[in-house]
């Protein structure tokens, strides 16, 4: 009841649970095998663009990795810290500069939580910038102008 309909009528008809699960695990492989490949792929080249939160970021990031681990391929800690510091964008510069300075290494919570609070700071500096539009001349047709000294 739970195979969705296209999965079912590739499988052949079976007497016994055990032997249908078997059928199923045979068929999964491979396709586990090129998920492995696209979970790779797109935790080595996510880049972090701001469409949503840092915490959205890191939590998408945190489940791939999650994902890779459910296929067999375990992503450690260090190495997933250091996927999410390479996915931000240049204003987090400073960050993942003082990040590389510390020696301390921080755990993926710690990461999320500092990210988090970076990003809180960043919106609240903002940029801020005003447009100056002049004409010069405007309204002032055929009037004459008088030197002042």
């Amino acid at each position: 009841m739970n195979i969705a309909g296209n999965i079912k009528t590739t499988l052949p008809k079976t007497e016994s649970a055990k032997e249908l699960l078997k059928l199923v695990k045979e068929c999964s492989q491979t396709t586990d095998k090129s998920l492995d490949g696209t979970l790779m792929s797109t935790l080595t080249t996510m880049k972090f663009d701001g469409s949503h939160t840092m915490h959205e970021h890191i939590i998408e990031m945190t489940n791939i990795a999650g994902g890779l681990k459910s296929l067999g391929m375990e992503v450690e800690e260090i190495f997933l810290v250091q996927f999410i510091i390479k996915s931000l964008p240049s204003e987090y510069g400073p960050f993942q500069m003082n990040y590389n300075t510390m020696k301390d290494k921080w755990n993926v919570h710690e990461l999320h939580r500092m990210l988090v609070q970076e990003e809180t700071r960043l919106k609240n500096q903002g940029t801020h910038s005003i447009n100056l539009v002049g004409h010069q001349g405007a309204g002032k047709k055929g009037k004459k102008h008088k030197k002042v000294k």
